[in-house]
């Protein structure tokens, strides 16, 4: 029953939002989680929603490229009396189960704002406003075993800030999303790059719209340098790729970074995926005109993914080869 479930906090980087709805349902739908919205507007880069459990929220996190981090949601206000209020009413509900946080050897609180600067005076009085929550341990600022986080969202509009914030939150961070992959696949370090190559963040967001799955055969006719095939097989699907372009598909094409003149000998798509541990999920590229049919009817893709636009096939229907 929804009574029983959990509140949280999906605070999300504010990049890129237009795939974030986007996003989140393809990461629902691809495990089957099921939630409840407790906010409508979606470009907040707070959203407050309701999970069964810490474990389907963890696993909502643990693909998420849009997703900064979970917090546990303790109290919510649009005043500041009211947020102490509810902040202790449901520490006294709830004291019993949150006991193991609070009394945890070592602790964190971040006081966050969004459109709105605090100098570390205000944050320090914020902390210390919220001095009768039962927190004990010590202050680690570098590792600690519990993170609180109290935060403070004053609007979009940079230009027209409100004079009192339009929410307040306070919770326990339960886990971060999967932004650490944009700097591990970053282009800057990549082997081979070119003009057009899709920055990572991008491509992440497109492989899990596509709802790639371990195991997946995944197809991109558009290939290029193979941006989306490194995200798809990152998320274990096994990829192949295609592209009208001989010279970009063989990396004889000239170099796009400016310090470099001439393309090293090892530059090529597969040095992409084993650059980045997945060379077994590279299954081939191949030079092809996409307009003209390439493959057998009984061969069918669990995803066709591309700049273009991407195509995921049911499990149910793979065999006919039916897109939905």
């Amino acid at each position: 029953m929804t009574k029983l479930w959990k509140k949280y906090i999906l605070w999300f980087a504010q990049e890129h939002v237009d795939f974030r709805v986007a996003e989140f349902e393809s990461i629902v739908k691809l495990f089957n989680i099921q939630f409840r919205h407790l906010t409508e507007h979606r470009l907040k880069p707070f959203w407050m929603v309701e999970f069964p459990n810490d474990e389907t929220a963890l696993q909502y996190a643990s693909r998420s490229v849009a997703l900064r981090s979970i917090i546990e949601l303790y109290s919510h206000a649009h005043t500041i009396p009211e947020f102490h209020e509810r902040l202790r009413a449901h520490v006294d509900l709830h004291r019993g189960e949150l006991n193991v946080h609070f009394k945890a050897n070592s602790f964190k609180v971040t006081v966050e704002t969004y459109n709105k600067h605090f100098s570390q005076r205000e944050k320090v009085e914020k902390i210390e406003s919220m001095d009768y929550l039962p927190i004990a341990g010590a202050v680690n600022l570098k590792n600690p075993l519990v993170e609180w986080w109290y935060l403070e969202f004053w609007g979009m509009d940079a230009t027209a800030v409100p004079a009192t914030p339009e929410d307040i939150l306070f919770g326990r961070m339960l886990t971060q999303g999967q932004r650490h992959l944009i700097q591990q696949l970053s282009l800057k370090q990549r082997k081979f790059i070119g003009n057009t190559s899709m920055d990572a963040q991008l491509s992440l967001l497109m492989a899990n719209q596509a709802m790639v799955r371990d195991g997946d055969l995944v197809f991109d006719p558009f290939v290029g340098t193979g941006s989306l095939l490194v995200s798809a097989a990152k998320f274990g699907g096994y990829v192949l790729g295609a592209d009208i372009d001989f010279m970009m598909i063989h990396a004889r094409c000239r170099p796009s970074r400016i310090s470099q003149k001439v393309r090293d000998k090892d530059e090529s798509i597969r040095a992409n995926l084993k650059q980045y541990g997945c060379a077994d999920r590279y299954m081939d590229v191949l030079v092809a005109d996409f307009s003209n049919p390439l493959w057998q009817t009984r061969i069918a893709f669990d995803s066709i993914i591309t700049d273009r636009g991407a195509i995921r096939h049911t499990r149910s229907n793979r065999k006919g080869g039916e897109q939905v």
